[in-house]
């Protein structure tokens, strides 16, 4: 492991916005915070999750957009997380926080009706795991015991795969309302906040000539 690394995984355990939690320290029971967030965040505005979220380059990017929300990044990579969690402290966003674990155990760290929104931003399209793809049915599942209904969730990717995966085969299955989608967001003339931020990742797929796909559909309870 490098010495970077290292240094990070160290730096990281002293970030007051950074939790990492994983399944044998919840020992079977749920993240002290669920249904508690707004303590930490000291009101009750709404929070978007943006899972996958590597540097977490859009929960960052968004908080600063919105003050009056509240934004969480979860990701299992711990030397990924320091980048944003680092940003987030030296650009004093106090509605920024992150979660290291598996996004399996979502469920483990909210309530029922506590998130508003969910970002999955070039997320792993798992080829040849379809069960394991953050817009497959499975993952909905986990993400309607933790949000309202009509939570919105934004699917972004370089992916043709996952994309028309998601649009042909999961919604359609789970009878969840696609609000829009496009298979080339740049050329699409959308205007939002899909566009406003770009990834690390995304940045390098722009310059390597991909397409970027993007849609949003609305959960129903």
């Amino acid at each position: 492991m490098g010495h970077h690394k290292l240094q990070r995984f160290k730096e990281n355990l002293t970030f007051p916005n950074l939790f990492q939690v994983g399944y044998d320290s919840l020992n079977g029971s749920d993240f002290e915070k669920k249904g508690r967030w707004s303590e930490f965040f000291g009101n009750d505005n709404p929070i978007t999750l943006e899972l996958g979220c590597g540097k977490g380059d859009y929960t960052v990017a968004l908080a600063r957009m919105h003050h009056n929300r509240n934004f969480i990044g979860v990701d299992i990579k711990g030397a990924r997380l320091w980048r944003g969690a680092k940003t987030a402290i030296e650009d004093r966003l106090d509605n920024v926080a992150f979660i290291r674990t598996r996004i399996e155990l979502i469920d483990k760290f909210f309530a029922h009706g506590e998130v508003d929104e969910i970002w999955l931003t070039f997320c792993d399209p798992q080829p040849k795991k379809p069960n394991k793809r953050l817009s497959s049915p499975r993952f909905l599942d986990l993400y309607r015991r933790i949000s309202r209904d009509g939570t919105t969730v934004h699917l972004k990717t370089d992916s043709l795969q996952l994309y028309q995966y998601t649009r042909d085969e999961v919604l359609p299955a789970t009878g969840d309302a696609l609000q829009f989608h496009t298979e080339d967001l740049y050329n699409s003339g959308y205007e939002g906040e899909a566009t406003l931020v770009q990834t690390f990742y995304e940045q390098m797929f722009l310059r390597e000539g991909k397409a970027i796909t993007y849609m949003k559909w609305l959960l129903k309870q």
